[in-house]
């Protein structure tokens, strides 16, 4: 049994979550996987939901092992992806099943949603991107279908919050993912009353928000029992994914007035962006539908949710049911091996946000779109690839004139960081130096902000040097930027 004291950073991603341990050993980050377990959504008669008992079963699994591996544990923290929350009511207990963000029940939300508050109004509010996976539809559609789960409801927990709840019994909700609602007011962290008398909903069950590193208790007698963990603190990280990766982004700064830097938090989704000392809320901000959400210590993350790597993984994801999947490695390697640009794929398509088969999917949009359906696998590997990067491109565009100055390099953070091919394609298609990793920037921020709020670091740039020195990066400088210019001027044309 290891007698260094650990930080345990419980990272849930749509895919899947880990139970990571990190330490600080020889004045280097030291990480250490505890358990990795599936996050798959489970479909009732026609909804999706997320199985949280299943969750929560393989956290407490995590936390027994830790317990059994580490005779320290200095604290504990979770960060899951953003939007998609839990109602609880006046005893405690669930009031309904856990919608995923993916669920029908949210399509045509977004136009219902204006019909009753403009379009304009709620970005004003708000300053959030408008997608229609937003808790704010959630909730609409809670509503206008007369779900029973609203009404009785005494309590609204964020994903990361539920499990910080069911951990110590105490209900909280955290600042960076509140943020992800477009229910809250990012200039002052407070929930727009008005949003909330406008679409009926409870306000009562909304409490005030509460910053990352914030301790919220320690793991009460009924885990620890399960668990062996025995009064160990719960420190509150940021919990929101995106936010904690951010603060892992390997730089010397923290919230610049002039970014030079952007970031792409890259995964299943890539969250593109740079991090302001506070909220951008104009007209062009609302034009290019980019969103501020909540950072650590009251920043703003200016940024762009894009499709990211899910076209990549559902590719194979049809493979598999057809029996003819491939290996990741073996997908990258047919990629690079195949014609540049025989197919363009833009990872934000409506078409791409849920199918039923990718590989039908994607057959479908290039006939739509006026071209050639792929005849070979590594046709359809690249396109996904070389779509992605593409959109990059764009976003950086628009990060620019919304920033109002060049950025020079960015940083990929995130599992997506390993692709290499996509880290040049990347370099190349946006003409800017690209640095990759930390792999591990979700776990690293959590962990980073439990050493905060445990007193271990002192600040963010405190951590963040740590963080360059404690993990490996691979640097990507253009070399054939030119000849994306021709791809990035059809791309557009795909985009509108």
């Amino acid at each position: 049994m290891s007698s260094t004291p650990v930080h345990l950073a419980i990272d849930l991603g749509a895919s899947s979550g880990r139970v990571i341990a990190g330490s600080l050993q020889n004045d280097l980050i030291e990480l250490a996987e505890v358990h990795r377990f599936a996050n798959d959504p489970v479909t009732i008669q026609r909804s999706m939901h997320w199985n949280v008992h299943g969750l929560w079963a393989e956290i407490q699994q995590g936390l027994r092992a830790a317990s059994q591996q580490f005779s320290e544990v200095a604290s504990v923290g979770v960060d899951t992806w953003g939007v998609d929350y839990v109602l609880v009511d006046d005893h405690d207990q669930m009031t309904g099943p856990v919608h995923h963000y993916r669920d029908a029940r949210t399509r045509g939300m977004m136009e219902r949603a204006w019909e009753i508050v403009p379009r304009q109004e709620i970005f004003a509010a708000t300053g959030l991107q408008f997608m229609e996976l937003n808790t704010l539809y959630q909730l609409v559609a809670a509503r206008l279908a007369g779900e029973r789960s609203l009404p009785i409801a005494d309590g609204f927990l964020m994903m990361g919050d539920f499990f910080h709840w069911l951990m110590t019994g105490t209900r909280s909700i955290e600042a960076t993912n509140a943020s992800t609602t477009q229910l809250l007011d990012p200039r002052n962290q407070t929930w727009s009353s008005d949003l909330l008398s406008r679409f009926d909903l409870p306000a009562k069950i909304f409490q005030d928000v509460i910053e990352p590193g914030s301790q919220l208790g320690v793991i009460q007698p009924s885990v620890a029992s399960a668990t062996g963990l025995d009064d160990v603190p719960v420190i509150v990280p940021a919990t929101h994914d995106t936010a904690s990766a951010v603060i892992a982004v390997p730089v010397n700064d923290f919230a610049p007035e002039h970014p030079s830097w952007c970031y792409i938090s890259s995964g299943t989704w890539s969250l593109m962006g740079c991090e302001l000392a506070k909220p951008l809320v104009n007209d062009k901000c609302a034009e290019l539908n980019f969103t501020n959400e909540g950072g650590i210590q009251g920043s703003t993350r200016l940024l762009k949710n894009i499709g990211g790597l899910w076209i990549f993984q559902q590719i194979r994801k049809s493979l598999e049911r057809r029996g003819t999947a491939e290996p990741w490695d073996v997908m990258v390697d047919r990629a690079l091996a195949a014609k540049p640009f025989e197919l363009l794929v833009d990872p934000d398509d409506a078409a791409f946000v849920a199918p039923d088969d990718m590989l039908d999917a994607i057959v479908r949009y290039a006939g739509r779109t006026g071209q050639s359906a792929p005849q070979s696998n590594g046709v359809l590997y690249r396109g996904a690839l070389e779509g992605l990067a593409l959109r990059y491109r764009s976003c950086l565009g628009m990060l620019e004139t919304l920033v109002g100055n060049r950025i020079d390099v960015i940083h990929i953070v995130g599992g997506g960081s390993q692709n290499e091919l996509l880290c040049q394609m990347t370099a190349d298609a946006c003409n800017r130096v690209v640095i990759a990793g930390p792999v591990e920037a979700t776990a690293v921020g959590n962990i980073a902000v439990q050493m905060m709020g445990t007193q271990k670091l002192g600040s963010i740039v405190e951590a963040r040097n740590l963080i360059r020195t404690s993990f490996g990066t691979k640097q990507f400088d253009p070399t054939n930027a030119a000849a994306w210019d021709d791809a990035a001027e059809v791309f557009r044309k795909l985009e509108q």
